[in-house]
């Protein structure tokens, strides 16, 4: 259930409150609405396991918005499923995007790719305080260089 951006969740449980923020901020992800992305943390914070990279506060996470944008503009997600734990939402999605700009060493190629992620939305209470992110990258490079079907 997404509740319009600021609506008062006080009415729902919690479980579903983490299940309308993290539908906020996925949502607002897919449309670059990155001001209301940071709107849904406490403090923001992403942490891309397989690269090792964590970007830690709203500074951090706009240019990593930024940086990321740039290389994908048409980055999306669509989600699978979502399930919950404890202190967690955890998200199943297909990431999406057309590779339009320099990936570390390769340069564009034009190709699009498709890959399943898995993202645990941390919550201290109500209040997100973390995105991590797994993926495989193989699977990634190998669209971006021909070798696998974005299917």
């Amino acid at each position: 259930m997404a509740l319009p951006p600021n609506e008062d969740r006080s009415e729902i449980g919690p479980r579903a409150r983490r299940e309308a923020l993290v539908r906020e901020h996925m949502e607002s992800e897919n449309q670059h609405d990155f001001d209301a992305t940071i709107a849904t943390f406490a403090h923001p914070r992403y942490e891309l396991i397989p690269t090792g990279e964590t970007f830690d506060g709203e500074e951090e996470v706009r240019a990593y918005f930024a940086q990321s944008r740039a290389v994908f503009p048409d980055q999306r997600n669509e989600l699978i499923a979502l399930h919950h734990a404890d202190d967690a939402v955890i998200a199943e999605f297909w990431l999406l995007g057309t590779h339009r700009g320099r990936l570390r060493e390769l340069e564009p190629t034009g190709r699009e790719i498709r890959a399943r992620m898995v993202s645990l939305f941390l919550f201290e209470g109500d209040r997100l305080v973390c995105e991590r992110a797994y993926f495989d990258q193989a699977t990634i490079l190998a669209q971006l260089v021909g070798a696998g079907s974005a299917a």
